[in-house]
């Protein structure tokens, strides 16, 4: 076997001032850093200090060109950095190759200049708030200052997801923790250690670390000296965490949800239909419905050429051309346990004659579940698993998703320009905070608004000096005229 990869980036250590953990992968291992609580303490403390001294002073304009020249080298298929990426990540993802190349290719474009430009003044019309006070509508002055050390926690069902969340904190000049997921260490690593190649004074800016799941000390350790945290994760891996931090430091927590499609009449008539089936098999596939935006359900309309049944029918050949091109991961345990529990439930389903049907062969790498009445929104089981069912009006489908407001996120439509004002709306009420072409779902454009928050505007404070102080700051000017008696 291969010496262990090693993940982590710690500034101001040794290899043999800490002790590793060897992370097995199959045939790949990755060795992953365990500090002490009071290592980890201290190693927030000089990641908050080199901050202040090299992060602060940096014009936002010119954090831009940095992570967009780093980005440059991963879109670069001859970089070292990009090789490494393609050949960890498949590995210890258990995605295919092909899938990881284009997934990379398409999630790191929004990262460019330009997207990050844009990013920024999403949140900020005027940037350069980020970076001095400038004059604020109601009079005075206003600026935007990021914490000292935002520390992120991250969930490892995604390649590369890190990315977002490092880029949001070098955006708002924040000093990074950051806690690798045992699922996927290697993205952040490589992200760090290209920063600190692109920019050398970033090096003692970021740190890259890991700690068991439920190792309290080194978690309230790295906590406590954080002005702000941000986790991702399942729901109960959320609360978790929550509870470790203390209660004046800003915590956010971004966990599980649940995504569905909805297709009106327009997108299924005999031309458009199967591209649209196309489409969404291609949100199923990437990423294998780990994203919190990928599709459990399609919501079909009633009344086209093409009838829902009919679409079901070719959403499963589209799975099953895509398993030629990107065959499924392999699953473990609990996931092949799970999919095989959806199924059979489906299945039961039909024998009741409750207008249910499973669509293709029971050992294929996809299946396909119709319902011939409207079904509440319900999680698969995962494994390229998917239900269509049909409904009579797009309105129908508000009911049908709401009872899960606290989980919804990315709709993907598929639906006529005078219908989609109106749908939004209701979805919108009904909790939804992203809807998105069919295709779309898994990419997020840039600048997007995260579960419906500000990206960047929930890391700062504002800091405000009101009109008044400048008026009393004229008084004691040496130009200020003294008062007449």
């Amino acid at each position: 076997m291969n010496p262990p990869w090693t993940a982590g980036h710690l500034p101001g250590l040794q290899d043999k001032d800490v002790a590793w953990h060897t992370l097995a992968f199959g045939p790949l291992a990755v060795r992953v850093p365990v500090l002490q609580p009071a290592q980890l303490q201290a190693l927030a403390r000089r990641v908050k200090e080199a901050g202040e001294r090299e992060l602060k002073t940096l014009p936002v304009s010119r954090i831009v060109e940095i992570v967009d020249a780093a980005i440059a080298r991963l879109l670069d298929p001859q970089d070292p950095y990009r090789r490494e990426a393609e050949r960890l990540l498949p590995a210890i993802s258990g995605y295919d190759p092909e899938m990881v190349k284009l997934g990379l290719n398409g999630f790191l474009q929004t990262f460019r200049a330009p997207q990050l430009h844009r990013f920024v003044a999403e949140d900020f019309p005027n940037p350069k708030v980020l970076d001095e006070f400038q004059p604020a509508l109601k009079g005075g002055l206003v600026r935007a200052f990021g914490p000292g050390l935002l520390v992120h926690s991250w969930a490892g069902n995604v390649p590369a997801l890190p990315l977002w969340s490092l880029a949001c904190g070098l955006l708002v000049k924040a000093g990074t923790v950051g806690k690798l997921p045992s699922a996927e260490p290697v993205f952040a690593t490589l992200m760090a250690r290209l920063l600190a190649e692109v920019h050398p004074p970033l090096a003692d800016c970021i740190a890259i670390v890991w700690w068991k799941g439920g190792d309290e000390d080194s978690a309230r350790a790295v906590f406590r000296e954080a002005d702000t945290v941000l986790a991702y994760g399942g729901n109960e891996a959320i609360a978790q965490l929550r509870a470790q931090v203390p209660v004046t430091t800003r915590f956010l927590g971004y966990g599980h949800k649940l995504g569905f499609g909805v297709i009106g009449r327009a997108a299924l008539d005999a031309q458009r239909a199967p591209a649209t089936a196309r489409l969404a098999a291609h949100d199923i596939v990437r990423y294998e419905q780990q994203g919190c935006y990928s599709p459990h359900q399609f919501f079909v309309q009633r009344g086209a050429k093409v009838a829902p049944r009919d679409f079901a029918q070719y959403l499963a050949a589209e799975l099953a051309n895509l398993q030629q091109r990107f065959p499924r991961r392999a699953l473990a345990l609990e996931e092949a346990a799970a999919l095989a529990g959806w199924r059979q439930s489906r299945e039961l389903q039909a024998l009741a004659g409750e207008g249910a049907e499973v669509i293709g062969d029971p050992h294929a790498a996809w299946s396909v579940a119709y319902g011939d009445r409207p079904q509440a929104l319900a999680p698969t089981g995962g494994g390229r698993g998917i239900l269509v069912c049909a409904i009579d009006r797009l309105d129908d489908v508000v009911p049908l998703v709401a009872p899960h407001a606290a989980f919804l996120q990315t709709a993907g439509v598929a639906v006529e320009p005078q219908e989609l004002l109106h749908l939004s709306v209701a979805l919108g009420r009904a909790g939804v905070t992203r809807i998105c072409a069919l295709g779309a779902m898994t990419s997020p454009e840039a600048g997007w608004h995260h579960d419906g928050r500000f990206n960047l505007l929930d890391l700062v404070r504002m800091v405000e000096i009101e009109a008044g102080a400048e008026r009393a700051s004229d008084l004691l000017a040496p130009y200020a005229q003294e008062p007449r008696p």
